[in-house]
């Protein structure tokens, strides 16, 4: 190979080819989880045209589709945003779920409470009360990590529980609506009820507060000092510690901001979507929003497509259940493939020869919650 040769061959890959490498790697996880699956609906003898063609059609078949996966879709952003804001400080914030509740809790208080404030007062006030709700349900494992190094993942576990049971608790006893035959909390004034998008449809304003939080999470991470100190910390906590910057500090600021995000996700569903907070609020979004993380590869701009898909499969299991005949759990089976195919990308990197670029080879990630 010539001089000219080897520095053309060690120039840095162009940004939009970096891209699509990086690309590559969900795009095929994604798509080898949907062989996999067609595979299993083969043998189990159901039509796999007639499956997929039935989760389509569920999921974006017409407008009432749509806005549901969108409606779905919603959450998904906000608690996925919270899990890549704390991956993006080396901390693992499994405790979104816990958040999601909290955030709920707090805004449906304030929204059925506080009567009396026009629309443009009381709706802002919801939604602040959501996100320091989730705030402060966050900056509990980011302090006992920060102040005496305990384990966030184990922290924000535990308060998950926590969560879930007292808001159980208020919901079923002090803050339960008397003239309702379940144990529910009022329904909220109209003055703190996110307005639709589309008439008719349960698609609400919360979806442009997620497309919103995606930019500014992206601006605050890539172009702001705390951003840049936030992702410093997360790639190498010593040297950021040499270079002057607060590590206990960043920690907590991180896990307060992924705990707004989280708190705003559960603000969003009772604002928007039930407009109360029954018992066994059951969600699943703090978890799913791991994979969706992960599926993203922790970058806000990411976050979009991925929970899209996400709640594209959820949506569109019942009717590809109906068309095939197959049982819904195979969309379970999916989201799981998915998720280890993402997570030990280097399978697929071995079942399609693709190779990992001087930059990912470079680029070391940390996360600290495990096992210190």
């Amino acid at each position: 190979m010539t001089a000219e040769a080897k520095h053309i061959a060690s120039k840095p890959a162009a940004p939009w080819a970096r891209a699509l490498a990086d690309l590559a790697v969900p795009v095929l996880s994604v798509f080898t989880a949907l062989a996999i699956g067609a595979i299993i609906i083969w043998a189990s003898k159901a039509n796999v045209i007639l499956a997929y063609k039935g989760l389509l059609q569920g999921a974006f078949g017409n407008l009432r589709n749509l806005s549901e996966t969108l409606v779905i879709a919603t959450p998904y952003i906000l608690s996925g945003l919270a899990v890549t804001l704390g991956f993006r400080c080396g901390l693992f914030n499994i405790g979104v779920e816990g958040q999601f509740y909290m955030g709920a809790l707090a805004s449906v208080f304030v929204g059925y409470s506080i009567k009396g404030l026009p629309i443009y007062v009381h709706l802002p006030l919801a939604l602040a009360a959501g996100a320091v709700g989730g705030a402060l349900w966050g900056a509990v494992p980011g302090f006992l990590k920060a102040r005496i190094g305990t384990n966030e993942v184990l922290n924000s576990i535990m308060m998950n529980y926590i969560a879930v049971k007292t808001v159980d608790y208020l919901v079923k006893n002090p803050m339960r609506d008397k003239v309702s035959t379940i144990p529910r909390t009022p329904v909220v004034l109209p003055s703190a009820t996110l307005p639709p998008l589309l008439p008719g449809l349960r698609l609400h304003a919360g979806l442009l507060i997620a497309l919103v939080a995606i930019v500014f999470v992206y601006w605050f991470l890539w172009k702001t000092t705390l951003g840049f100190e936030i992702r410093t910390v997360g790639a190498n906590p010593d040297a950021a510690k040499y270079a002057g910057m607060s590590v206990t500090r960043r920690f907590v600021l991180a896990m307060v901001l992924s705990g707004a995000l989280a708190g705003l996700a559960g603000t969003g569903e009772v604002l928007g979507t039930n407009h109360n907070l029954p018992a066994a609020f059951i969600s699943g979004y703090g978890f799913d929003s791991i994979a969706i993380s992960l599926l993203a590869k922790s970058h806000p701009f990411g976050i979009l497509p991925a929970a899209v898909l996400w709640a594209a499969l959820r949506n569109g299991a019942g009717l590809m259940q109906v068309r095939a005949g197959i049982s819904i759990d195979l969309i379970n089976i999916v989201q799981a493939l998915v998720i280890i195919f993402i997570a030990a990308d280097e399978i697929i990197r071995w079942l399609y020869r693709i190779r990992k670029s001087k930059e990912e080879i470079r680029e070391v990630v940390f996360t600290r919650g495990w096992g210190r």
